[in-house]
């Protein structure tokens, strides 16, 4: 992490543009999939979150942007109401699942349960840059930014990836952080059959114990009259709906671990740390459990789910750990969410916490236990850890789960986590996901926010403002163009500052060679 005097910190990226089409995980077009792409050697959590808003998404150090109004399946920005959320009939049926085998040690015989784990709903995001175009990738690996980072004092620490990080193979990525979530399909209540049901002439049944109350009540009442206390008003008895509160996400999750049990199961937190004892001493397991859920799930070859392919994938971070006095206990940065069995890794989320929000970035789980449907297990537990760190950070309310592909009917179940919004991807604001799928059944694109007079808020307005790192010198780009008289890079430095809104221009470094 760069630091400058005041020990601020900066965030460095090399932008690749975006011309070149790639693959698509989803419908399969061989050159459909377009996304602006950056390479980020360092960043805060404040910049990508301001990043993620705008409609980026990392996976490793990559992070990508993609362009909704060209690509063939668009992938919008998602996050869930966390605070606000209620479990559906599908939810509670998953925990009740994890219930019944942690008590009496039986899987359930579905293997599928609705889970889209089948490769055709991998995201379509590039994992590395090799993904966008191979002559932009073969000037970024040979960049040393190590050697080009400012020699003043007023820097105190520096710490980034030189040549050799940058991943070799030109393979688009098949992996999806969301795809081993279950498709979670809310069944509507079938009306009654004729001859059957409840008989409409009749009033409803009530339940022996509000009886019971409502009779004490009136003979309270009549009591009271019998004394001449005419002063005493009797409460009206209370109704079903005062009486009984829904239960929350909590409970339905602490049910879900019975005292009486066959099984143990356990969630740690663990930071992606190699400095980390909790994360070094299960780094083998994990990475043991990686490629046996991507060869058995996604097909993988051995080859392709490596040490080195777990570590650049899923341990390789740009975000640095942070702590704030108003921010959570753990901090924020890259965790692995880890689910022990009887002493034993069966799961992992690995997850981002940011300062507005816990977001999902990738589950991978033990193949045997396909058939307790752990992706909507996991959603469920972040939804309730979001929830508990916002206790901690009141601003920490939201859960994000990476992109809505409405055009592919399998991605659709994440917006069944409701309260959700859709990100528009013109003016950056958040629309409720309920206003937002009649325009996606009628275009794959779509700007969601109807108000037509409503625009960017962190639109670019001067681009000579937008801060690069330039021969060791951090500097605007206005002073970097006359110090480079004749540059031809203007064109593309006012694509990358449009994309990133001129907030994050200003904060985030850009690297020039």
């Amino acid at each position: 992490m760069l630091k400058m005097a005041g020990n601020k910190s900066y965030t460095i990226v090399e932008y690749f543009g975006g011309d070149c089409g790639y693959r698509c995980g989803y419908c399969k077009n061989d050159e459909g999939n377009f996304s602006h792409g950056m390479w980020s050697h360092t960043m805060t959590v404040q910049d990508y979150q301001d990043l993620i808003d705008r409609g980026w998404r990392r996976s490793g150090k990559y992070v990508y942007k993609p362009k909704l109004n060209k690509t063939c399946c668009p992938q919008y920005t998602i996050r869930c109401h966390a605070l606000k959320f209620q479990p559906s009939k599908s939810h509670k049926k998953v925990l009740k699942k994890i219930s019944k085998f942690i008590s009496n040690g039986e899987l359930p015989k579905e293997q599928n349960d609705g889970e889209p784990m089948d490769s055709v709903c991998d995201e379509a995001g590039p994992r590395e840059p090799s993904s966008v175009c191979p002559s932009e990738v073969k000037r970024a690996a040979i960049t040393d930014i190590e050697k080009e980072l400012p020699e003043c004092p007023a820097i105190t620490e520096v710490q980034k990836e030189v040549a050799g990080a940058v991943p070799a193979d030109s393979e688009t990525s098949r992996k999806d952080p969301e795809s081993v979530a279950d498709e979670r399909t809310t069944a509507a209540a079938a009306a009654p059959k004729p001859g059957m049901g409840a008989d409409p002439g009749r009033p409803p049944c009530r339940k022996a114990r509000d009886l019971r109350k409502e009779r004490r009540l009136q003979k309270e009442q009549i009591r009271q009259h019998a004394d001449g206390d005419s002063s005493i008003v009797s409460p009206t008895p209370p109704t079903q709906a005062q009486t009984k509160q829904p239960k929350l996400l909590e409970d339905f999750i602490s049910e879900s671990l019975p005292d009486n049990f066959s099984h143990c199961l356990e969630v740690r937190l663990v930071p992606v740390n190699f400095e980390d004892p909790q994360f070094t001493a299960s780094y083998q397991q994990s990475v043991a459990l990686y490629a046996r859920y991507q060869m058995a799930i996604h097909g993988d070859d051995p080859s392709e789910c490596s040490e080195s392919e777990f570590r650049r994938f899923l341990c390789d971070s740009p975000l640095e750990a942070e702590h704030s006095p108003d921010g959570p206990e753990v901090g924020y940065g890259s965790f692995h969410q880890q689910y022990w069995l009887d002493g034993r890794i069966v799961a992992v989320g690995v997850i981002d916490i940011l300062p507005t929000c816990v977001s999902s970035v990738y589950l991978y789980y033990h193949p045997d236990f396909a058939s307790l449907s752990l992706g909507s297990y996991s959603a469920l537990r972040e939804i309730a850890f979001t929830r508990q760190l916002q206790k901690q950070s009141p601003k920490l309310s939201y859960y994000y789960l990476g992109f809505y592909i409405h055009s592919c009917p399998k991605m659709r179940y994440k917006g069944q986590y409701r309260p959700s919004d859709l990100l528009c991807p013109e003016t950056y604001a958040w629309v409720p996901i309920e206003q937002c799928v009649p325009q996606l059944e009628n275009s794959r694109y779509a700007r969601f926010n109807q108000d037509p007079d409503a625009g960017d808020a962190r639109v670019l307005k001067d681009v000579g403002r937008a801060l690069v790192l330039y021969r060791r010198a951090v500097m605007p780009y206005a002073a970097y163009s006359r110090k480079r008289k004749g540059s031809s890079d203007e064109m593309e430095v006012q694509q990358y500052a449009d994309l990133v809104g001129q907030h994050c221009a200003e904060r985030i470094l850009l690297y020039r060679a």
